[in-house]
């Protein structure tokens, strides 16, 4: 029985969430398939098929979570997976510009369905260390890609191959009324950061690291000190330059000593002296 008529419909949180939710059940996708639980709405759960040949994932089916913030969409989701794919930890939050690990390039016109198409996209990119992301040869995620149709989502209570096997039914009658539906696209902007997200971008001098000085001794493999490519040039940013005080400052400071202050008594002497003579001639 469902519960989501409990929800409270004024809230822009809530009305967002029921709005994808029924968005991606009248225009069902063949390629993945995710929806709310029906007692959570802030808990999703998600199936998605791996990329075609010549990908390792190809025939591959995964599923995994998805928690939406309180503040959604204005803050990300984050995502995990729950079957073995050989490209993301089990279980463990993955980092993508999608996710909660990356708020700054998250954007609230974004949805979950363009993160569904975002995964998919990605999945075969390397980790390069990303945080839940793992590296693991083809063959081992082919196998992974063979056995993941028959995983169960106890929550879900289905296999991945029921729950793709109903979405691409659903598609298809959709089609069949409305004809083929638009193939969504990863946006240019989440194609950019993750990119970005993956190392330094080609041709990007700004962001060169200092390359490891070498140990002491010879190097390794007997190899020659000329054949050692040099450092990276380092960019210093240039201290300060010292304020040095100018002359007359210098005579201010120096008032202490004794031979400046005598030839000041001598100026004002002389001033007086002046002075003295040119009242004494008008008087």
């Amino acid at each position: 029985m469902s519960t989501r008529g409990q929800f409270n419909t004024k809230n822009p949180t809530i009305k967002r969430i029921l709005k994808e939710a029924s968005e991606l059940a009248s225009h069902a996708s063949a390629d993945y398939h995710a929806e709310p639980l029906e007692d959570n709405l802030f808990e999703w759960h998600f199936t998605l098929r791996g990329p075609p040949a010549p990908s390792a994932y190809e025939g591959g089916i995964y599923h995994g979570r998805i928690i939406l913030p309180s503040t959604y969409p204005l803050r990300p989701p984050a995502f995990r997976f729950l079957t073995p794919t050989g490209r993301f930890e089990v279980n463990r939050e993955i980092c993508l510009s999608i996710s909660g690990h990356h708020e700054e390039t998250w954007q609230p016109a974004w949805g979950i369905r363009t993160a569904m198409v975002a995964i998919r996209s990605f999945m075969d990119t390397d980790a390069k260390g990303q945080l839940g992301g793992i590296e693991c040869g083809p063959a081992a995620r082919k196998k992974m890609a063979v056995e993941s149709g028959a995983y169960t989502c106890g929550v879900c209570r289905k296999s991945n191959a029921d729950i793709v096997r109903e979405s691409k039914e659903a598609a298809d009658l959709i089609e069949a009324k409305e004809g083929k539906q638009k193939e969504e696209a990863v946006p240019e902007e989440l194609r950019l950061a993750y990119r970005d997200e993956l190392g330094k971008p080609e041709g990007d001098e700004t962001r060169t690291d200092p390359a490891p000085h070498p140990p002491p001794g010879n190097p390794p493999g007997g190899a020659s000190a000329s054949s050692i490519p040099a450092p990276a040039a380092v960019t210093t940013i240039p201290r300060p330059a010292r304020t040095v005080p100018t002359p007359a400052r210098q005579l201010v400071n120096q008032r202490d000593d004794g031979s400046i202050a005598w030839l000041d008594m001598c100026i004002y002497g002389i001033i007086a002296a002046l002075l003295f003579m040119v009242v004494r001639k008008f008087a």
